[in-house]
């Protein structure tokens, strides 16, 4: 029968019987099983940007900033440094105004909320452990929401007030009693652990991407993207020039120290075109502080009128130095009125 069918194919062949399909489930769900579970245990693998995550606390503290700025010019016609004494808990309450209006009601920080971010309690996700695309999960608890303002608003006024407090009574100074000296060292004890903490959390931030501080940390607060389709829509030519100005601010505060000021003048001298003021004045002040020398002396061989110190310092500092009016190097230095010479080095 069998041979007969295989040699003459029926167009329409023939249907299974009706319990094929349970004897198939049965032999394939030993194998099925496994794979199934371990897809539920396990959650898929995502990666938010470190740079997002940095980008967003910074953004937080501009807009704190700007908070600040604009309630201080509500003060500003009152009397003056008022504020600075309640300076900390300024910053505590407008701390307190962003957590109220965007962690407490499920929503992100300006920050997050610009680089498409938010919070997501991930002990939640180890519970459930069921993910399709990676960023699913509930927010932050109650009990999260209120601890993270206890540590994040709470915990830096106290240790901010506590600093200044111990600061103003000189708590470290050997003078004060033994108690107070033991609780500034305690506080400095706390503050360099906190820092070793803070440090070595930043190098595990960096390498697995996940809690950027030590409050989400503790908490288990994790940033994950609230929309896995929004790309990161940044404008970086601000932040180039930013850069670029900084870079070039710093090397001139590192070059402007090291420049000879006295060189700089001698050798735009020539192209200066005020020569006749210059010349009016005369000896009648120093040329390295404009003012008239309360003990002159006079460099050699020009012999042109300078303050002592001023002669003096800068013939110290460089020994090649050249008269800031002439430009003619200086050998030494004569007491205006004297005969003795003081050789500048």
């Amino acid at each position: 029968m069998i041979s007969s069918v295989r040699s003459n194919p029926s167009p329409a062949a023939a249907p299974p019987q009706q319990d094929a399909w349970i004897t198939s489930y049965q032999r394939l769900l030993p194998h099925w099983q496994p794979v199934s579970l371990s897809h539920q245990h396990s959650a898929l693998p995502i990666s938010i940007s470190r740079v997002n995550q940095f980008d967003a606390a910074r953004l937080d503290i501009e807009m704190s900033a700007m908070l600040k700025e604009q309630l201080v010019k509500v003060f500003s016609l009152m009397k003056p440094g008022m504020l600075f004494q309640y300076e900390a808990e300024l910053d505590a309450f407008l701390e307190f105004l962003i957590w109220r209006f965007s962690i407490w009601v499920d929503k992100p920080t300006p920050g997050n909320a610009l680089m498409n971010l938010r919070y997501r309690d991930e002990r939640a996700m180890e519970i459930r452990g069921k993910v399709r695309t990676g960023l699913e999960g509930l927010g932050l608890t109650v009990a999260q929401k209120m601890w993270y303002c206890i540590a994040a608003v709470g915990g830096q006024y106290i240790w901010a007030r506590l600093q200044s407090f111990s600061a103003f009574r000189r708590w470290g100074d050997s003078e004060q009693r033994p108690l107070a000296r033991r609780v500034w060292g305690l506080m400095q004890r706390i503050e360099g652990l906190y820092k070793a903490a803070s440090f070595g959390n930043l190098l595990i931030f960096l390498y697995t991407g996940r809690y950027r501080n030590l409050i989400e940390r503790a908490l288990r607060a994790r940033l994950v993207y609230e929309s896995p389709n929004m790309n990161r829509a940044v404008s970086f030519e601000y932040m180039n020039r930013q850069l670029v100005w900084n870079e070039f601010s710093e090397m001139l505060l590192l070059l402007l120290p090291l420049l000879n000021s006295s060189t700089v003048k001698s050798f735009l001298h020539p192209f200066s075109k005020d020569k006749s003021s210059s010349s009016t004045e005369g000896d009648s002040t120093c040329p390295i502080c404009g003012a008239s020398p309360t003990l002159p002396y006079l460099a050699l061989p020009c012999q042109h009128r300078y303050c002592y110190y001023c002669l003096r310092t800068r013939c110290a500092a460089a020994p090649s130095f050249r008269c800031s009016r002439c430009g003619e190097p200086v050998v030494a230095m004569q007491r205006h009125g004297s005969v003795v010479d003081h050789k500048s080095h």
